[in-house]
C-alpha cells in the first residue's frame, strides 16, 4: 500500500481502477439543510477535499458495503458488472461506503479494505469506513435516510442498502439489501 501511495497522484490512492476516498464529510454537517448530495464534500485519503459536486450530471448508486457478509460476493460482482455496463456509456457512478455496524462484517482498516477491493477487481469509488446509523452516522448518510426513509423506519437495516441519486444530486430511490444491483437496471434507465 505504501508503495502505491508514492506512485499515484496526490489526493487519491488507486488500486487497479478504483479510487479510495476518505469519507470525512466536512462540507455540510447540518444534513437537514442540504439540497442535494452536492452539498457535501469528502476528504481524500491524503486529506484533500473532494466535493461530491464532482458527480454532477451523473446518476449515482450509493451503497454501504462489507467484505465479510453473506451478501458480499453477489453485490460486489454485480456492482462491478453495473459499472462495466453503464459507467462509460451512461455515466453511472458507484460510491461504496464500508461500514462495520452490522455484525462486525467490515472489521479491517484502510489497507485491508483496499486489499479486498483489489482482489474483487473493484473499479468504482470506495470511501473510508463510516457509520451509517446512530449519533456518529456520517452526515451524507443522515441526509440519504432523511430523503428516502425505509419501510420500518429511516435507519439502515443491513449491509448493501442502496440509494439511487439522479443527475441533479437528488435521492430518488432506496433499495434494501435483498435487492441485487443488477435488478436495478430498469430503475437506472429512468434517470440516465
Amino acid at each position: 500500500m505504501n508503495i502505491l501511495k508514492l506512485l499515484l497522484p496526490v489526493g487519491f490512492v488507486q488500486v487497479r481502477n478504483f479510487s479510495v476516498i476518505a469519507a470525512t464529510m466536512s462540507g455540510n454537517d447540518n444534513y437537514k439543510e442540504a439540497k442535494s448530495i452536492y452539498d457535501f464534500t469528502a476528504k481524500s485519503i491524503k486529506g484533500e477535499e473532494v466535493p461530491l459536486s464532482n458527480y454532477k450530471g451523473h446518476v449515482c448508486l450509493i451503497v454501504n458495503v462489507a467484505s465479510k457478509c453473506g451478501l458480499t460476493a453477489t453485490n460486489y460482482k454485480q456492482l462491478n458488472e453495473l459499472y462495466d455496463e453503464y459507467a462509460d456509456s451512461k455515466g453511472l457512478r458507484i460510491l461504496a461506503f464500508p461500514c462495520n455496524q452490522f455484525n462486525g462484517q467490515e472489521p479491517g482498516g484502510t489497507e485491508e479494505i483496499c486489499s479486498f477491493a483489489d482482489r474483487q477487481k473493484v473499479k468504482f469509488d470506495i470511501f473510508e469506513k463510516i457509520d451509517v446509523n446512530g449519533d456518529k452516522a456520517h452526515p451524507l448518510w443522515k441526509y440519504l435516510k432523511k430523503e428516502q426513509g425505509g419501510i420500518l423506519g429511516d435507519f439502515i437495516k443491513w449491509n448493501f442498502t442502496k440509494f439511487i441519486v439522479n443527475k441533479e444530486g437528488k435521492v430518488v430511490e432506496r433499495h434494501g439489501p435483498n435487492v441485487d444491483p443488477n435488478s436495478l437496471k430498469n430503475n437506472f434507465e429512468k434517470y440516465f
